[in-house]
This record gives C-alpha cells, structure tokens and sequence, in this order.
C-alpha cells in the first residue's frame, strides 16, 4: 500500500489547515497508508479540553483518525517549547498527558523516515 504524509504547522482555529488535514487523511485512508507529522504550532492541534465555540474540535477529529491506524506524531522540540511534555521520554515516541491516546511525541527523525518512505507529501503551512 503507498503512504502518504501530512506535515502540519498551524495550530487549531489560525487556520482551517487543521480540519483540511482531517479531510485530506479521511479521504486517503481508502488508497493509502497515512501519517500526519505536528511541527510548530501545529503541536496544539491534539490536545485534550479543547472547547471551542465556534468551531469543530480538532483535537476530537485528530482523535478519530488515529483510531483508523492514521499515525499521528508531534515534535518533541515545538512540544516541550509549548508545554507539551512526554511522559516516557522521546526515543520510541512517549504519550503526553495532555494529548488524545495515540498520538505520540517524538523526535524529527521519525519525520525524516516518514517522509523518506512516503509516496506523496503534502505541507499546510503558512
């Protein structure tokens, strides 16, 4: 099966990149191994608590993806510069306690294989 890899900078509700994301991995999922790599303030999109009023909430839609075996990673340095601590350590991935379950902070070398073994790549960033 071909892989395709989202890298997404944009935190939630700066711009619709997050929820354009969503629907790009919802659809690929029918023809494609998916990944979605979190970088800068993209590492807000997956939080817990989130309660927006006037928007889907994308740490939910990010949720769900996951649990469709969508691999979702964030930057353990844009993480911890925002709060976001690891609770194992970075070496294989960790769970944070502030994320959905499954989505696991890591290191830019899972990046770099990710993106090294993706047929397609595509980037929302501003």
């Amino acid at each position: 099966m071909k892989t395709l890899t989202i890298v997404l900078t944009d935190g939630p509700y700066i711009s619709e990149y997050a929820e354009i994301a969503y629907k790009f991995a919802e659809t690929a999922l029918k023809q494609y191994k998916v990944n979605i790599f979190l970088y800068l303030d993209g590492v807000h999109v997956p939080k817990r608590g989130q309660n927006p009023s006037f928007f889907t909430n994308a740490g939910q839609l990010f949720s769900g993806l996951e649990e469709k075996g969508v691999v979702i990673r964030a930057c353990a340095r844009c993480a911890g510069a925002r709060g976001y601590i690891p609770e194992e350590g970075i070496i294989e991935g960790s769970n944070c306690k502030d994320y959905f379950s499954g989505i696991r902070i890591t290191s830019l070398y899972e990046l770099s294989e990710m993106l090294s073994k993706s047929d397609k790549v595509i980037s929302l960033s501003r």
